[in-house]
């Protein structure tokens, strides 16, 4: 007798094998020749964009160029997901809120080893390469050193062939874009979508229907047990994008998930007929605001909502697609922490952490301890920051009103852990568990988000060394006393991929040259070329590249902004997001202290400067806007001032962004990295601008300390107040007063910019930013660390005037940070906290 199972063995089967021969039979074959590519981009620009090659524009070739490269990558990620698939591996899953990808069109190529072939079919077709490529927009999916960092993760996820996941929001619009009127920072809307996006995927299939608001019911079920449900929710649909995500040289292709917001009451028809047109499309407008812009501003009460509901929206979006995925081939919950590991990149997606206790409990009906054992076990949290006011808390009237059984959650878990951890550890000290609660007391009460993320967590790490110490000596001290082994360390990195190869072709064409073409793979490799540095050949040959960089930017800046810079002066750069800490207006103050000393003597003897600042501030950040002022006032007179013969120019370039960081970075002479010594968790655009050849001026901060160990002290430049020196001076009582009124020079910038000079008619118009340094306390302490600043630059300018003495030191800084790529990074998370091994899917 045929039994049911059997049957349905059989079926199965048969499916199997017709699915093998359909494939086999039907398979979409794309070559990797450049005859093959060509056919690809004119098919895509006739049958896909319904365009003719004779009238086809500059945006619809680059369009159809990426469709061609985004089938090639297509194929590689099925065969990668059907290996994947096949062997039930563990998977790693980074949550991130932000992703700052860039332009994906030339990545791709030198990922995929598809860079010559398209480019000369483009050339063949009587296109230019280049201007084909300049036509993508950045996407705008990101930020600052967060989002690029995660970026650079997906990179080496997939080039370590290592099975990976990466989930975040699919934005409508990014960030913002910036530009300045009269000085000021306007914000505008990043439409980085206008073109469309070809990269990405939607799989309308795999959305998830996220519940939202309503209240918590304690109800009675079929065993005579009260359980909790939430009921009266607002149902909100998340659809899922992909974006591929390739690994260089190899053939696994990982998979960026993003989610879109939609309603899932689309329209009412009813309404709309009886002629409420606005009425009948408000459910779906209000459903959708989830994934307009990346980090609304939140400093009114709905904005502080709408990013709450942003952070849960994904994440659960995520988790439910975890389990989907983990029920296609287990059904054994115990199995959950072998097959899954989560990261948390900061704590935005620290509400997975109850998020998946709620699933696991209310939907799968695990008990308790078997939820937080599989939570705990797959949960790990990556802390980016030293700043207390930087740790996300959620007051609890607002949790209570989005996320009311979360908040339950949340309860319990800090009761547990209260219980069982803390007063097992430290009995009767009720001290103790006031310092540790997930709650803070006070009005209102908060959720303390970083804590949650520590508690429900495996391992907790930092992002360099210093900050991993910094988290054990002071943020998370008791934490680390109670935990002993839950801290540890993973130093950031960048992808050689995109911050060499791709945006800097002329280096990497000279260290292809002299130590083969493995390095962007291997980039320890780069040590060979600190044999050089003292080769004369050699050194012109390197100074040559990072002339015609300087040049390619001076001509941006020309055609951007009309200024004139010389690519024969110190290009000083900083770049990186507005914020005190990394203290931008430190640097002004230098700028300021030059330009004085020029006015008052002529003869003034230095190296001719260009400060190139990009930056954006966070719309509701008041004084980083100032300083943003300040910088574009201050550059208006002294790019304007023959007095002082172009021995100082300031070029501050609208809409930073990372393909203008691509132009600047090939470009820089001076890496400023001058946060106030412990505040800076680590920093990456130290490594990449060191990558390239750069020098650093820095505090010993972040990664700068390990940079410092890894190019020696000769190659560096290093002022300021140490950590130690910091505590030292904030414990005796810090008075920036002190230094103002005993240092004249100091004194008279910072009365310069008081005065209405600037800003001719406009007194007080840099009040807030002189008030931060004066009353009010100057906490990043830029007056203390004013004159070492000015005196170790003056070192840079002496250095800079030895042609080879700058030329050794610029190949030593790019031989030596190699172990800043952010594959030795990603290496480290698959061996020490995800367990993760390498899966090779084959050519």
């Amino acid at each position: 007798m045929t039994t049911k199972a059997t049957k349905t063995k059989k079926t199965t089967t048969k499916k199997a094998a017709a699915a093998k021969t359909a494939k086999k039979a039907f398979r979409f074959e794309v070559g990797d020749t450049k005859e093959s590519m060509k056919a690809s981009i004119l098919n895509h620009l006739r049958y896909t964009l319904a365009r003719h090659q004779e009238n086809a524009t500059k945006d619809e070739w680059w369009t159809a160029t990426c469709y061609a490269v985004r089938d090639r990558l297509l194929e590689r990620f099925m065969k990668t997901q059907e290996v994947h698939h096949e062997q039930k591996v563990r998977r790693a899953y980074y949550l991130s809120l932000e992703y700052l990808m860039g332009r994906l069109l030339v990545n791709n190529l030198h990922n995929s080893g598809l860079f010559d072939q398209t480019r000369d079919a483009l050339t063949d077709l009587g296109q230019d390469f280049n201007e084909v490529c300049d036509e993508e927009a950045d996407m705008g999916l990101g930020n600052g050193g967060l989002g690029r960092l995660a970026a650079c993760f997906l990179d080496s996820l997939a080039t370590l062939d290592l099975p990976a996941v990466g989930y975040g929001i699919h934005y409508e619009f990014g960030l913002f874009r910036q530009k300045f009127s009269d000085g000021y920072q306007v914000e505008l809307p990043d439409n980085w979508m206008d073109k469309g996006c070809p990269w990405e995927v939607m799989r309308p299939n795999f959305a998830q229907e996220i519940k939202l608001y309503g209240r918590v019911e304690h109800q009675m079920d079929s065993k005579g047990v009260f359980k909790p449900v939430w009921v009266d929710t607002k149902t909100v649909e998340g659809v899922p994008f992909d974006i591929s995500i390739v690994g260089y040289g190899g053939e696994t292709v990982n998979f960026l998930r993003l989610w879109g917001a939609r309603s899932s009451d689309e329209f009412d028809l009813e309404t709309f007929n009886k002629g409420g047109y606005t009425e009948a499309v408000q459910e779906k407008a209000l459903s959708e605001t989830i994934t307009k812009v990346l980090y609304p501003n939140d400093s009114t009460e709905s904005g502080k909502e709408l990013r709450l509901v942003q952070q849960y929206f994904f994440v659960s979006c995520s988790l439910k697609d975890i389990i989907r995925r983990f029920h296609a081939n287990h059904s054994d919950w115990s199995e959950f922490s072998d097959y899954n590991a989560l990261q948390l990149n900061d704590t935005h997606p620290a509400i997975a952490i109850p998020e998946l206790m709620r699933l696991l409990i209310d939907e799968y009906a695990l008990e308790w301890d078997a939820a937080w054992e599989i939570t705990r076990g797959v949960c790990n949290y990556t802390n980016h920051t030293l700043l207390p006011e930087a740790l996300e808390k959620w007051s609890v009237p607002l949790f209570e009103k989005v996320l009311p059984r979360h908040l339950e959650i949340i309860y319990e878990i800090n009761s547990r852990f209260l219980q069982d951890e803390v007063e097992a550890h430290w009995p009767g000290d009720d001290a103790k568990k006031a310092e540790l609660s997930i709650i803070e007391e006070g009005y209102p009460k908060m959720v303390r988000m970083a804590y949650l993320s520590v508690v429900g967590s495996t391992k907790v790490n930092g992002v360099a060394a210093l900050h991993t110490e910094l988290l054990k000596k002071h943020l998370f001290a008791t934490f680390h006393e109670l935990y002993p082994n839950k801290l540890i360390n993973m130093t950031n990195g960048i992808t050689p991929r995109r911050w060499l190869l791709a945006c800097n072709p002329s280096l990497s064409a000279l260290i292809t040259e002299q130590v083969g073409a493995e390095w962007p793979k291997h980039l320890d490799q780069l040590q060979d070329i600190a044999k050089l540095a003292d080769d004369a050949k050699f050194q012109e040959r390197f100074m040559d590249i990072k002339r015609a960089n300087k040049q390619a930017f001076a001509d941006f800046v020309l055609e951007d902004s009309g200024t004139v810079i010389s690519p024969d002066a110190i290009f000083d750069v900083q770049i990186k997001r507005l914020h005190e800490y990394k203290r931008q207006h430190l640097n002004l103050l230098h700028i300021l202290t030059l330009y004085r000393r020029l006015l008052n003597d002529p003869d003034y003897d230095m190296n001719p400067r260009v400060f190139i600042f990009g930056a954006k501030a966070a719309p509701g950040y008041a004084l980083a806007k100032n300083i943003i002022r300040a910088i574009n006032k201050v550059a208006e007179k002294v790019n304007n001032d023959p007095r002082i013969n172009d021995k100082i120019k300031i070029v501050f370039p609208q809409n930073y962004r990372i393909t203008m960081a691509e132009k600047m970075i090939p470009a820089a002479d001076l890496s400023e990295q001058i946060s106030t010594a412990g505040k800076e968790a680590s920093g990456t655009g130290n490594m990449k601008l060191a990558l390239n050849g750069a020098l650093t001026i820095g505090t010993l901060d972040g990664a700068n300390v390990e940079i410092g160990e890894e190019v020696g002290d000769e190659n560096i430049f290093i002022f300021g107040n140490t950590v130690e020196q910091v505590e030292a001076i904030n414990a005796k009582g810090y008075n920036p007063y002190d230094y103002y009124n005993s240092n004249w020079e100091l004194k008279a910038v910072i009365d310069w910019l008081r005065s209405d000079y600037f800003t001719p008619g406009e007194h007080d118009a840099f009040a807030p930013l002189c008030s931060s340094w004066l009353e009010g306390g100057d906490p990043f302490l830029c007056l203390a660390d004013y004159a070492d600043y000015v005196r170790v630059q003056e070192e840079v300018d002496k250095a800079f005037s030895d042609k080879k003495r700058w030329a050794k030191m610029a190949i030593m800084n790019t031989a030596r940070v190699g172990k800043f790529s952010s594959d030795r990074t990603i290496s480290q998370y698959a061996e020490q906290i995800w367990h993760l091994k390498s899966v090779k899917v084959g050519a």
